[in-house]
């Protein structure tokens, strides 16, 4: 950065691109192999039983919205422990993480507790198929000990984020996707001389997998704790004093995250009165679009840490340099996203078994999608990356509680029931505030006052 605090200078660009660019690589590859893991689930249960993949996709909607809740506090481990992390000091990032630890198990206790006393009754919030409930109900009976193990591990994973440690992530992931698949293959179908079980298998599967990747993860930070200084004691009884502040930012994180995993569900329900038509349709150009999704959620997880960073280093100048070139990559990942998704989705495609008339209609999903995704690689990154990361968790919130709520959710109920439109048009209404956000995102950034104090070391 010169002397006028303008731009990085040449040196600090190459160092600048080479620490987004490791931990970029990384945390999209986790996330691809994440996917992967959901994707082989649906693989193996669609040629199992079709009854049975609609029980555990059914679970999924739940486990979708609890799973938003907890990602919600590990943005807000990564927001603060980032900002501490650039400031050299390690030792209050364990005390925040043990705020988020323990707010994470208590919702999944609150979960587990529900799941537990009203399995049918949850299941049956989605269908009135018997069939379909019962399996649902078989799945949640094993699944629902797998709260736990998630809400530890991505707390933690989020812990040794904020500090650029992204290798493990992608390590465990490698891990559980392997046992995952060949316990479901053995389970799910009855090999080997096991029994058939199922979706009892395939959550046997899951729970094992999760198991692994919370021990393992354990093990890491107990062997690594001279370095990483995250002592089990502080998670486990810390926090006390950080509670209020991490609070008062996580919140808004909280309620959108819930009402944005009820948005996902919604949306699922306007395209499933469409048609079974457009139902197989969806499924088929969101796996896809899923995957290459990834390269968005990669840079917004990368450019969290890396503006919390250059925070937490005091030079506030530096800081909207890196927005500033963070937000130029974002329009070139977008490039490559969307011309990405666009030539694979025929070979993709290719591979299902589907009526002519439902590939043809997702093709047309894949190439509304393939230009959706340019402009959500630029708004997810910029606000949930950038003014996220920055402290400004709120304006975050309002923006996509308003695009949704007052805006994509009403058209797009009024586009598929009032106007009768295609199911085409319909994806376009449903998908539009990816594209509109932009706005917002480059206003703010630009223009608005993101960067916010948070810590004391803030300057």
């Amino acid at each position: 950065m010169n002397s006028h605090g303008v731009v990085l200078n040449g040196e600090m660009k190459k160092e600048f691109y080479a620490d987004f660019l490791k931990l970029y690589v990384f945390l999209v590859l986790q996330n691809v192999i994440t996917t992967s893991v959901a994707l082989a689930d649906n693989i193996m249960l669609g040629t199992y039983s079709e009854v049975s993949l609609s029980g555990v996709t059914i679970i999924n909607q739940i486990q979708f919205v609890f799973q938003q809740l907890i990602l919600a506090l590990s943005d807000g481990v990564v927001i603060f422990g980032s900002r501490y992390w650039g400031s050299g000091k390690t030792e209050p990032i364990a005390e925040i993480s043990s705020v988020a630890l323990k707010t994470a198990l208590g919702i999944a206790a609150l979960l587990f507790t529900a799941v537990s006393f009203f399995p049918m009754q949850v299941t049956g919030l989605f269908t009135t198929n018997a069939g379909i409930i019962s399996e649902g109900a078989d799945y949640l009976k094993i699944i629902r000990f797998t709260y736990f193990f998630f809400a530890v591990t991505q707390i933690l994973l989020a812990t040794l984020r904020s500090e650029e440690i992204v290798s493990i992530a992608l390590k465990l992931s490698v891990m559980a996707l392997l046992v995952n698949c060949m316990i479901n293959y053995v389970l799910i179908f009855g090999h080997f001389g096991a029994p058939e079980m199922g979706v009892t298998g395939a959550a046997i599967g899951t729970l094992i997998a999760r198991m692994l990747e919370t021990l393992v993860l354990i093990l890491y930070i107990v062997n690594h704790n001279s370095h990483l200084k995250i002592s089990l004691h502080v998670l486990l009884t810390g926090g006390k004093e950080f509670a209020g502040a991490y609070f008062i930012k996580v919140f808004p994180l909280l309620i959108n995250a819930g009402l944005w995993g009820m948005n996902i569900a919604f949306q699922t329900g306007i395209l499933g009165h469409m048609g079974s038509t457009a139902i197989a349709a969806n499924s088929a150009a969101s796996t896809l679009f899923l995957m290459v999704k990834s390269m968005a959620v990669g840079a917004a997880a990368a450019a969290s840490v890396m503006i919390g960073k250059e925070i937490g280093k005091g030079d506030r100048g530096d800081v909207k340099a890196v927005a500033g070139n963070l937000q130029k990559i974002f329009v070139v990942i977008g490039l490559v996203s969307g011309v990405l998704l666009f030539f694979l989705r025929i070979p993709v495609l290719g591979i299902y078994r589907l009526s002519p008339e439902t590939i043809r209609m997702a093709d047309h999903f894949l190439i509304i999608l393939s230009v959706v995704d340019v402009g959500m690689s630029y708004q997810m990154p910029t606000n949930s990356g950038i003014v996220k990361g920055g402290g400004n968790t709120s304006f975050v919130a309002k923006v996509d509680l308003i695009s949704i709520w007052v805006i994509v959710i009403p058209l797009s109920l009024f586009m598929a029931f009032v106007v009768k439109a295609s199911p085409e048009a319909v994806v376009c209404c449903l998908n539009a505030d990816q594209i509109f956000k932009c706005i917002p995102a480059f206003l703010e950034v630009h223009y608005g006052n993101w960067v916010r104090v948070l810590v004391k070391e803030d300057k």
